[in-house]
């Protein structure tokens, strides 16, 4: 993630209360999304999100039934494909088999009556920037899938645009491959000093690729802005919940008191909390597993002040190399933690002692999903286990 903190610069891309339904069903509903100029914007979202509509209505495939879309600061809106100037890389490899590697990138520029040395010259510097040049003469039966996705990718760049659409370029491959791909494709703009927009159902590419990130959620943009931003304090309880891996836990919690008195009770525990609003009570409590700790094992960079403990059972572990997914029982309460101390592993069906740092602790409205804050540490607050949570 991103967290440099960079200049704004002016929108390529503005999509205006866009909607869009098929039948009497809604996919895109009062969507609004911008991408600047020379960023990498990624639409990140899960399945049924709206994404591929929205990749449609972009590119002009599908006509909006309401909104506005903006492109280079022209309407676009009722403008066919060929007229939008975007270099589109689908999902799919939609390569022509009959055609060589060369043939395959070069065939938009053929359609474009692009003089045949210059189209020479753009498709070896497509294949260059992709690392294809070994393969140019190649068909691709010849290919393995990770070659025919970068030649879809090498395609797409090789169309002379300032904007390009990638529509989750890397569904499908397998993990060294997407790792491969990204580290490229982080390049990619650079190189071309393009604008990109980006979108994939992948929260880890998303983060890792994002200049800004946009989140899609039931055919609208839930929120946007840097990666770093939307993960430490997002503004809504559906962005806690989509944006991270692994996933953040939730509980349901209630407000309690007023003004520094103020604290939020959960099934598992209590804690003091930076405001309670008058009009909330009902709140949603959000723990990255990254921030659940063993409490015999303090981390030496940072001191938590007045922690959560209580105790829980190992139910089940996930060796991921670097770090271990830790999956916890609290009675018949679930929660996930991140454990990054090979060394020292908790075992199956152990009693272990959790530590949670309160100021870790996001807080969100359950009625409106909208964000209210932090857990607080002021000094002598009183935290303490739930009834109940220390026999689960």
């Amino acid at each position: 993630m991103n967290g440099v903190a960079r200049a704004v610069n002016p929108p390529i891309l503005q999509m205006e209360r866009v909607s869009k339904r098929y039948d009497r069903t809604p996919v895109l509903n009062d969507l609004s999304l911008l991408a600047a100029t020379g960023d990498l914007t990624v639409v990140y979202g899960p399945p049924a999100a709206g994404k591929s509509v929205l990749v449609r209505v972009l590119t002009g495939l599908e006509k909006p039934d309401t909104g506005r879309i903006v492109l280079r600061g022209q309407d676009v809106t009722s403008l066919p494909p060929a007229d939008r100037n975007i270099g589109y890389v689908p999902q799919s490899f939609a390569l022509y088999p009959h055609l060589s590697v060369r043939g395959n990138i070069a065939y938009p520029l053929d359609l474009a009556g692009v003089p045949a040395a210059e189209s020479r010259d753009v498709v070896q510097n497509a294949a260059q920037m992709l690392k294809i040049e070994e393969h140019l003469d190649k068909t691709p039966d010849q290919l393995s899938g990770g070659q025919k996705q970068r030649v879809a990718i090498a395609r797409g760049i090789a169309k002379r645009t300032d904007f390009f659409i990638l529509d989750d370029p890397l569904a499908g491959l397998d993990f060294k491959l997407r790792e491969q791909l990204v580290d490229d494709l982080r390049g990619l703009k650079t190189e071309t000093g393009a604008s990109v927009l980006y979108v994939t159902s992948d929260v880890i590419e998303a983060m890792t690729l994002a200049d800004e990130l946009a989140v899609l959620a039931d055919g609208a943009i839930v929120e946007s802005g840097p990666a770093e931003r939307l993960y430490r304090r997002p503004r809504h309880a559906r962005t806690m919940a989509l944006v991270g891996f692994p996933p953040v836990n939730i509980l349901p919690g209630t407000l309690q008191g007023r003004g520094a008195s103020a604290r939020c009770v959960t099934r598992l525990f209590a804690f003091p909390v930076e405001a309670a609003p008058a009009a909330t009570s009902e709140v949603l409590v959000g723990i990255r597993p990254e921030h659940v700790r063993f409490a015999h094992r303090p981390e030496a960079e940072e001191i938590i002040a007045h922690p959560i403990q209580f105790d829980a059972t190992v139910a089940l572990r996930e060796d991921l190399g670097g770090e271990d997914i830790v999956y916890l029982a609290v009675g018949d309460t679930a929660l996930t933690m991140v454990d990054r101390d090979h060394d020292r592993r908790a075992d199956i069906d152990q009693r272990v002692t959790i530590s949670i740092a309160p100021q870790r602790l996001l807080l969100f409205d359950a009625a409106t999903g909208a964000y209210l804050g932090h857990g607080a540490t002021e000094a002598g607050a009183s935290v303490v286990a739930a009834a109940g949570a220390q026999h689960g």
